[in-house]
């Protein structure tokens, strides 16, 4: 049986040429690698931040949903893997190994406890993994790891400068403070005393606890012989339910002031109203006028969302949106394009969706995220942020302001 050769012909030639040329011509994003993309997020969906954990995957797995949806981000699906971080390093450290080296993840998003995103940075920016996190220990971003670790939350030191003008406004004049052992404890008290200090004012008195206790009455004793009259209390959720517990039987009649990471649902629902009335809280402000928000407000199916989520949503949106202008799902390649999504004089965009139809276009984006312009620093840190003050009310937060 003859061999039958095949034969080229102009026509056909002419139709591989164009259809090279074409390929060629297209934007990166067309062009990705066949490497997937796999999202993942490392979240406390058990231990102190329990209460958060939930909400925050769920961002994460609508913001993947919208964008598979929508055809994906190079026509092929976005893969989302999801491992809890038990608001523990060491388990976290774990679910980071197994992320990485099993899972082949491009990116990390949602890493909550400051312990927990200091304990897995270093496996992140050893295996060129993208890191997106809302921890706020200053310590995190000082670390060397060049470029592999962006956070939308800013750091401690800015937030209690706010927090501590926000207790001298509120009339604080002999501040204290309280903070479970954690990065960020010690940087709390630094700047209290520090802005104190600039005002003319003082804080009398600090303490640095160890967690898991059932009773911290020893360290109540202490900060009430300096008499405050203001006490910034620091710690989590299941700690500063016994704090605030041990202060009221100790008859202290001040003022006080806690993150919204520790008086949430559950510790209002945990002590009685008469233990948590009055209660100042502070945490930072989401752009609730943005068009993201909505989007989140949409996704968790409440008006007043936890703030966390839209940490997360933009999270998940930044690391895609990074992969896409950067053609390839490699954490290495996003790190070095991820401004040029995130700000700048792009169009603005408040969805990956939006921003992947752009990018094959041709054109430059600028993501507007829910928690705020997710414009970043040299070192990876949010340049601006804003604060929001809620009074505890009959067992419920009510807006006193926002800086």
């Amino acid at each position: 049986m003859k061999s039958r050769k095949r034969l080229i012909t102009r026509r056909t030639a002419l139709k591989t040429m164009t259809a090279i040329g074409a390929v060629l011509a297209a934007p990166a994003i067309v062009r990705a690698q066949s490497k997937p993309m796999k999202l993942s997020t490392l979240l406390p969906l058990t231990g102190a931040g329990g209460p958060y954990g939930p909400a925050m995957r769920k961002s994460a797995v609508a913001v993947v949903a919208a964008v598979n949806k929508a055809g994906g981000w190079v026509g092929q699906e976005v893969q989302y893997v999801s491992e809890d971080s038990q608001t523990n390093p060491e388990a976290a450290v774990r679910a980071a190994r197994k992320l990485i080296d099993v899972d082949k993840v491009t990116g990390i998003a949602g890493t909550w406890a400051s312990s927990v995103t200091t304990a897995i940075g270093p496996l992140c920016w050893e295996s060129k993994t993208m890191l997106a996190s809302l921890s706020g220990a200053d310590s995190i971003t000082k670390l060397p790891h060049r470029g592999f670790i962006l956070r939308t939350q800013p750091i401690a030191a800015a937030q209690l400068t706010v927090g501590t003008k926000f207790m001298l406004s509120d009339g604080a004049t002999r501040l204290a403070g309280m903070s479970v052992q954690t990065p960020f404890a010690q940087v709390y008290f630094d700047a209290m005393t520090k802005t104190s200090a600039e005002a003319g004012k003082s804080v009398v008195e600090s303490v640095i606890y160890e967690a898991d206790k059932t009773t911290y009455r020893s360290e109540v004793d202490k900060i009430l012989r300096a008499k405050p009259d203001y006490i910034f209390l620091g710690g989590y959720t299941p700690d500063t339910i016994v704090v605030l517990r041990d202060l009221f039987r100790a008859g202290f009649d001040g003022k006080i002031m806690a993150g919204a990471f520790a008086v949430n649902k559950k510790l209002l629902e945990a002590l009685p109203q008469e233990v948590t009335q009055g209660i100042r809280v502070f945490r930072t402000s989401p752009n609730v006028t943005s068009a993201a928000y909505k989007q989140v407000q949409e996704i968790q199916g409440v008006k007043n969302v936890d703030p966390f989520s839209t940490h997360v949503f933009d999270h998940a949106n930044l690391l895609i949106l990074g992969a896409a202008a950067a053609g390839k799902a490699d954490g290495a390649a996003i790190r070095d394009v991820i401004r040029s999504v995130s700000q700048g004089s792009g169009v603005a965009v408040s969805n990956a969706v939006e921003g992947i139809k752009l990018l094959a276009q041709g054109k430059s984006v600028n993501y507007a995220g829910a928690t705020g312009p997710c414009d970043f620093d040299d070192i990876g840190d949010v340049k601006a942020a804003s604060f929001r003050y809620d009074k505890i009310n009959k067992g419920k937060p009510e807006l006193v302001t926002i800086m």
